[in-house]
């Protein structure tokens, strides 16, 4: 409510079209709450301390992704962005099986891929034997 769809999210079956949204407040539902939908609002800042902030300022923590060609920006949001992966260059959207994937803060806890699956699907138990 409030956002300007600037375009995509149209239906043609059970594909939706990827959708940008601009004239998005940071308070608006779109952008507080884990979208699981092909879209993205664009927010306007002045500096990369602030998206920083912007980004943070959500219970959520998924994956975050940053389209930037200054490095020193790139590391200021690795270190910076509360999320549990971060892609450099790439969408949000970015896995591969073999690396580990999940959130932070309200987004899950513990971490999807092979090793994770195993750790999670095992319980440990530890004996000792006095003879």
């Amino acid at each position: 409510k409030g956002g300007k769809l600037l375009t995509g999210g149209e239906r043609k079956g059970s594909v939706v079209a990827p959708a940008v949204l601009t004239d998005v407040e940071r308070t608006m539902r779109i952008v507080c709450f884990e979208a699981f939908a092909p879209v993205i609002s664009v927010i306007p800042y002045n500096t990369i301390e602030e998206a920083i902030d912007i980004v943070n300022d959500s219970e959520y923590g998924l994956q975050a992704g940053l389209f930037t060609k200054d490095i020193n920006i790139a590391f200021k949001a690795i270190k910076g962005i509360k999320v549990g992966g971060i892609m450099i260059n790439d969408t949000s959207l970015y896995r591969a099986d073999m690396m580990p994937y999940g959130g932070v803060k309200n987004s899950g806890i513990g971490r999807e891929g092979p090793r994770y699956a195993i750790e999670e699907m095992t319980d440990l138990k530890t004996v000792v034997i006095n003879l």
